[in-house]
């Protein structure tokens, strides 16, 4: 299961980071057609494959381990290496560490997001 959420995240912020697979595994140290095994679940990285993978997208590795909500759609189109935008254009995600109260604003904020961009608004 960690396997899928590393590289959902993976793709994710190659995406979100507009860099290629190949600049990715050139910054993490690794071939490309590992990465690319990774990407698509056919690898299983170790951890410290891992953590140079996080560090070369400048992100914690728990980060990289956290639950992903990618649909299978646009799993799919990252893994596939189009470059086609997860979230459209004013919209991020972002994995931040708040406090109890932050957290309450922020998955309320969440959810209108969702719904906005779900209606197409």
């Amino acid at each position: 299961m960690y396997n899928q959420i590393f590289f959902t995240n993976v793709l994710r912020l190659i995406d979100e980071l507009g860099l290629t697979k190949n600049e990715l595994a050139h910054k993490a140290g690794i071939s490309l057609s590992f990465l690319s095994d990774i990407t698509t679940g056919s690898a299983n990285p170790s951890v410290k494959t891992m953590e140079a993978i996080a560090d070369a997208l400048d992100t914690p590795l728990p980060t990289l381990l956290e639950v992903t909500d990618l649909d299978p759609g646009s799993l799919a189109a990252l893994a596939s290496g189009h470059r086609a935008r997860i979230l459209p254009k004013g919209f991020a995600y972002v994995s931040v560490v708040l406090t109890d109260f932050q957290a309450f604003t922020v998955r309320r904020w969440d959810r209108e997001n969702r719904e906005r961009i779900l209606s197409g608004k």
